[in-house]
């Protein structure tokens, strides 16, 4: 048996998958046990490499390393590529409210240590690392540990307060958004979130009674109104056409149109008046609204649409159709002449069957294409981001570069290019379910990893060295500017649930807490927030841990 004892716990890279992928698949099984309506998920590989480390187990420490690396890079890159298509115009209308808040969160945060110096008898040195693991941030505890050996100071305690307080730092936060959840949030709270998401675009009728653009054509309209819309029917004297650019206004027509819902009340101004009737819901027939036009799904899968304008193919002067939304990762588009095409993106066209079968043709429309990723451009957005995440960024008054570090770097780069790349030509189409399980597997493999490393001697850890205290600081820094913050969030700002979680995980540094929201909420807000406000905090959390050591040495 010799044999099987050698598999277990001699150091190989055998060994090391071996280990790694029991405890992957104990944690899940386990996470999925529901306690008061409560599960854990993916977190709970976290707590089943703890314990592993703490029966004994351990994997070469270059082996740890390099998955618990590989890990984390491939699941922020990926989280950057699903939210890419929609961070920048999540941060038009609400970027800087988002990251503001999280400011706010880190604030208080950083306040509560600073007193617990002050007031609590707490050397820096100590609290710097008990902040850091309690906000699970170690690029912050790596720029304090090398502020405090500039300044010839010891840096034990400072690690060894991070080692602590960082398992009790990624459950904080999980608990602190249950509570939010069960005595702060609305079900309508919740479901505001999942719409927002669902729909960034909104439908709906209008009746041309506004004298100033009778007479006036659509392109002509759409230069002086204050707002984006595409005119997808348009009926007059009872007879329902495709418009064009060069369809003239008449008193008395009815228009149904595609525009945001925040420009909506602006468009009734534009026509003159708005009916009633809510073209939103999901169980609108929309073949039924008239017998000579149809609405039909086409996507983008022939390679040489990536990265053309909508406008540019000309496909309502070249074939009578209307191209009404465009649905991209979920989230809904408004179908401008602007808008540049990705693949995968499905198109909602108005018009003739015969001119949709020949639109159809000129995209592509053959799902089986997309079913491969281009598994290149994920491995050369990884090399990138981790070029970025390696270039030391100088700050005035600190003596130590910043760096984005190996979740910051590949996390902009994979919005950038999830965003931007299609410009370039570059195929970034992933399915869904290959984005999740890129992501999933990602996790798993950081979380088993930074676990087995964290049990080693964990029980030792927390009974020396004032370890059950700073335990108790750790919580009270983790959990105390979550709550805090939440409400404010919902009630003053007016963010619904989903984005308010992804800013405080941001805030807190914590993708493990956002992953128990992403597995818990409808939509994508969560995630979409949390990339919006990370680089931020991100560097934010390094450079205050800096400003701390320095000030207060």
């Amino acid at each position: 048996m010799n044999w099987l004892e050698s598999l277990f716990f001699d150091h190989s890279p055998l060994q090391a998958l071996v280990v790694i992928s029991i405890i992957i698949a104990t944690g899940l099984g386990l996470g999925k046990i529901r306690i008061g309506g409560i599960s854990l998920g993916v977190t709970f590989v976290f707590f089943t490499g703890i314990l592993a480390g703490h029966l004994g187990l351990s994997i070469d420490s270059a082996m740890l390393n390099y998955a618990e690396s590989f890990g984390l890079v491939l699941f922020v890159y990926e989280l950057g590529l699903k939210v890419g298509p929609g961070f920048f115009s999540s941060f038009r209308t609400g970027g800087v409210k988002l990251n503001l808040l999280s400011l706010g969160v880190i604030l208080f945060g950083t306040l509560i240590a600073i007193g617990f110096c002050i007031w609590g008898n707490q050397s820096v040195t100590d609290m710097v690392g008990v902040l850091c693991g309690a906000t699970t941030n170690t690029p912050a505890l790596g720029a304090a540990q090398q502020s405090l050996e500039q300044l010839g100071i010891p840096s034990g305690n400072t690690a060894l307060g991070c080692a602590v307080t960082y398992p009790l730092g990624v459950v904080g936060v999980i608990v602190a958004l249950v509570l939010i959840r069960k005595f702060f949030v609305k079900q309508s709270d919740i479901s505001a979130g999942d719409r927002f998401e669902q729909n960034h675009t909104f439908i709906a009728t209008f009746r041309v009674t506004n004298p100033a653009i009778q007479g006036m054509s659509v392109k002509d309209v759409a230069k002086i109104a204050k707002c984006h819309f595409v005119v997808s029917r348009l009926w007059h004297n009872g007879k329902v056409e495709i418009p064009t650019s060069d369809t003239i206004f008449h008193s008395g027509d009815r228009v149904l149109a595609v525009t945001t819902d925040a420009e909506s009340k602006e468009l009734r101004m534009v026509f003159g008046t708005q009916e009633e009737k809510d073209w939103n819901k999901d169980d609108i027939d929309w073949n039924a609204i008239d017998s000579s036009l149809v609405s039909s799904h086409v996507v983008v899968s022939r390679p040489e649409i990536n990265g053309r304008k909508l406008g540019s193919l000309r496909l309502r002067n070249s074939y009578g159709i209307n191209i009404s939304r465009v649905t991209r990762a979920g989230v809904q588009l408004l179908a401008t002449p602007g808008l540049v095409l990705q693949l995968g993106d499905r198109l909602t066209v108005v018009g003739e069957q015969k001119a949709i079968d020949n639109v159809a043709k000129i995209l592509g429309n053959t799902t089986s294409q997309l079913k491969d990723p281009n598994l290149a451009a994920i491995f050369i957005g990884i090399v990138l981001g981790l070029i970025l995440g390696s270039l030391p960024i100088a700050l005035p008054g600190i003596s130590t570069p910043v760096k984005m570090g190996l979740a910051g770097g590949p996390m902009i780069v994979g919005i950038l290019i999830g965003r931007f790349g299609p410009n370039m030509h570059l195929v970034t189409y992933t399915t869904r379910s290959a984005n999740l399980m890129l992501r999933g597997i990602g996790l798993s493999l950081f979380l088993a990893c930074l676990g087995l490393d964290a049990g080693a001697g964990f029980l030792d850890t927390i009974m020396k060295a004032d370890g059950l205290l700073w335990i108790g600081l750790g919580l009270i820094i983790t959990i105390i500017p979550v709550l805090l913050m939440a409400p404010v969030a919902m009630r003053v700002f007016k963010l619904d649930f989903g984005s308010a979680c992804g800013m405080l995980c941001g805030a807190m540094a914590n993708p493990m807490a956002l992953n128990y929201a992403n597995e818990t909420l409808p939509g994508d807000n969560a995630a979409v927030s949390y990339a919006t406000v990370y680089p931020l905090t991100m560097v934010s959390r390094v450079v205050i841990a800096q400003v701390m050591v320095l000030a207060m040495a």
